[in-house]
């Protein structure tokens, strides 16, 4: 299943000339997907490195100039190219400092767009629909360019791809409500005009985005009634220039009608992710409350919402996608969220679309399941999802408790798996919408049963885990933690936070997985045992043999140390933890560490446990989070000499493996003897 992972800010938005401007006209991949350019919507130019999040280079054009289009990287000649005041085209390479002092040239006519790919030499697209190749327009600027579509025509989008070792340039126009497309393809030079279909009222839609698979070019656009189309071209045969009578029409088809909410969508955006995903900003999501701006993944091959993450502030309708990252501008920041959609979740998806189901005339999950009262059939993907909708909103949202589980329960225990797979994320989304709306109503058995489907992630339905932890659900808290892949890295610092703040009285009553309860059963019951010299270490403190938490909250922790996250994104938050918690937390993994190196067998493969990397890592990361604040604390000083004790014995040992490291390398060449009989002594010399 498709997922969107924690993001983080690359810089805060530039002011825009309204509250309805994001203040970026664009963004491109510079050399490699690091590397971003990005163009504000006024005077300048500012180069990213993503990973660092932090600009490299920012190239500013004098009071009174404007960029009117975004800066693009010449990949050939490693130079950056931009447009001001529509016709000043700008040339220059990371190391100059001054526009001024670049090259700068002066066309004819106005330009709308510069088109540039790796591989592909940049292109000029005027207003009127011409093209030059960048090269041969610097040649001559001042040469005429001519008008390729009619005076009161206007494009309204453009990009150029690469397909079948050739360049092509798209664009799409509007004339009196009617919309056009023009595919041109670059050496052979040739222009094809299409002409959508109208929708009906009389539409315009406000994004469009291409790719090119299965040698043809698939064109996406989403109207403003939710409506997204998928329209392809053949890019083989093409002819020449076609005249303005000869627009061929060009077909569509319905790839998802998304949810608009009070009224028509005023800013969204369609992102083609891959075969079968896309990305979409500025859409309601299906089950938040109104005034909630979200960004999405539907799959379109099931019609399903894989993915969701709500955005802080206000969203413009802009989204762009390099690499697995997505840059969003919202409220006064651009943010990059990285996703991922995995192949196996399209190959299973297919495969569901092949089957049948019956529409039933009563909102309930038996008849659903079990086609009773059923109408003609429909395909398995429109049935079942609006049903559930059905369901979901009559059942979960105005039923009580009693009749909620039971019905749930209906579904859980007749539907098979291929079913809960359309049904369980709608379902979870409006359980906990309800139960965060309404204190008196939380269902922790139902949603135990529906996290074990395992059909559900933190993207799908991002409010259950902090539902788990308002009601104090650690039982639940712990199968999140078990069973979610994308969890966030802030969610996993909140449960940390929460389970060793709880008092040891109410973690005796918590009840949990038996399988990590019965892991640190048997941890403890060592204790009274004796130490043994492990790893050329002994520790001989006592108090270092003896678990600092109770079993239960020891249980949880273990939980916060399995999950998956990463340093870049934890570390910011490990730093709003206490002193105390993290003195507690470091003496918690100080006490693990010593019990694996006693007793190497502790960590199996068959139970759930964490291993002895993940308790070092953590182990780093507290220390390089809080590193100032254990010094000055006189209660981390102990702890702080046992570790540095225990870093000084492994590098000893460490080293004098290393002495004799080349005595076992000699005994791995030395030749085996064929002649060896069933008993024999061998006395081998290492001089």
């Amino acid at each position: 299943m498709a997922a969107l992972y924690e993001g983080y800010t690359l810089c805060g938005r530039v002011s825009g000339q309204s509250l309805s401007d994001s203040g970026i006209q664009g963004i491109e991949v510079e050399r490699d997907n690091d590397h971003v350019i990005v163009t504000d919507s006024s005077r300048s130019v500012t180069l990213y490195m993503v990973s660092d999040q932090k600009p490299l280079s920012t190239w500013t054009v004098k009071q009174g100039q404007t960029f009117t289009c975004p800066a693009v990287y010449n990949s050939q000649t490693k130079e950056y190219v931009a447009v001001s005041d529509s016709k000043v085209i700008r040339i220059w390479k990371e190391e100059d400092m001054l526009l001024d002092k670049v090259f700068k040239s002066t066309v004819s006519s106005d330009i709308w767009r510069v088109h540039s790919i790796p591989g592909g030499e940049p292109v000029v697209l005027f207003k009127k629909g011409a093209m030059r190749l960048l090269d041969s327009l610097l040649t001559a600027p001042q040469q005429p360019i001519e008008e390729v579509i009619s005076q009161d025509e206007t494009i309204w989008w453009s990009t150029n791809l690469m397909a079948e070792s050739q360049q092509f340039v798209i664009f799409t126009t509007e004339q009196k409500g009617n919309h056009f497309l023009y595919l041109q393809r670059l050496n052979p030079n040739t222009l094809q005009r299409y002409q959508l279909e109208r929708e009906e009222p009389v539409l315009s839609p406000p994004s469009f985005c291409a790719s090119y698979r299965d040698k043809h070019i698939c064109l996406l656009y989403l109207y403003p009634n939710g409506h997204l189309y998928q329209s392809t071209l053949s890019v083989r045969n093409l002819g020449g220039v076609s005249e303005e009578a000869q627009a061929l029409p060009l077909s569509r088809s319905l790839l998802l009608s998304l949810p608009v909410g009070e009224g028509p969508l005023k800013a969204a955006s369609a992102l083609i992710l891959d075969e079968a995903h896309v990305a979409v900003v500025g859409v309601p999501h299906p089950s938040a409350g109104a005034g909630k701006d979200f960004l999405c993944i539907w799959n379109t091959n099931f019609q399903t919402l894989q993915a969701g993450k709500e955005m802080a502030g206000q969203i413009y309708g802009q989204l762009w996608r390099y690499s697995n990252k997505l840059f969003i501008p919202h409220g006064k920041m651009l943010s990059v969220i990285p996703y991922e959609c995995p192949k196996s979740c399209l190959s299973s998806a297919l495969g569901k679309l092949r089957q049948q189901c019956v529409i039933p005339s009563v909102p309930s999950w038996s008849n659903i399941l079990h086609g009773e009262n059923a109408q003609p059939p429909r395909t398995f993907n429109e049935s079942i999802l609006t049903n559930v909708k059905v369901c979901v909103n009559f059942l979960v949202q105005t039923a009580p408790l009693e009749e909620v589980q039971k019905e749930v329960e209906e579904l859980l225990s007749h539907a098979d798996s291929q079913d809960l797979q359309f049904s369980v994320g709608h379902l979870a989304s409006a359980l906990v919408s309800r139960s965060l709306a309404n204190p008196s109503f939380y269902t922790s058995d139902i949603l135990v049963q529906l996290v074990r489907t395992q059909f559900l992630c933190h993207s799908v339905c991002p409010d259950l885990l902090l539902l788990a932890l308002e009601r104090k659900d650690y039982f639940l808290c712990q199968l999140c933690l078990q069973f979610f892949p994308d969890i966030p890295e802030a969610m996993t610092c909140a449960c940390l936070k929460a389970f060793i703040s709880m008092p040891d009285a109410d973690a005796e009553k918590v009840t949990l997985e038996p399988d990590s309860i019965s892991f640190m059963e048997a941890l403890i019951a060592r204790e009274h045992g004796e130490a043994s010299v492990q790893n050329g270490f002994s520790s001989s403190d006592d108090k270092d043999w003896i678990c600092p938490v109770e079993l239960h909250k020891a249980a949880l922790l273990n939980e916060v140390l399995q999950t998956a996250y990463s340093d870049t994104f934890l570390l910011p938050h490990l730093k709003d933890l206490s002193s105390r918690q993290i003195i507690l937390f470091l003496q918690y993994l100080h006490y693990l560490y010593l019990r694996y190196c006693q007793d190497a067998s502790l960590s199996k493969p068959d139970v759930r446990s964490p291993s002895l990397t993940q308790i070092m890592d953590w182990i780093c990361l507290l220390l390089d989070a809080h590193f100032t604040v254990l010094v000055m604390t006189p209660e981390a000083r102990g702890l702080l000499m046992s570790l540095h004790i225990f870093v000084k014995s492994q590098v000893k040992l460490v080293s004098e493996l290393g002495k004799i490291e080349a005595s076992f390398q000699e005994l791995d060449k030395m030749k085996v003897k064929r002649d060896v009989a069933q008993y024999s002594i061998e006395i081998i010399e290492l001089l």
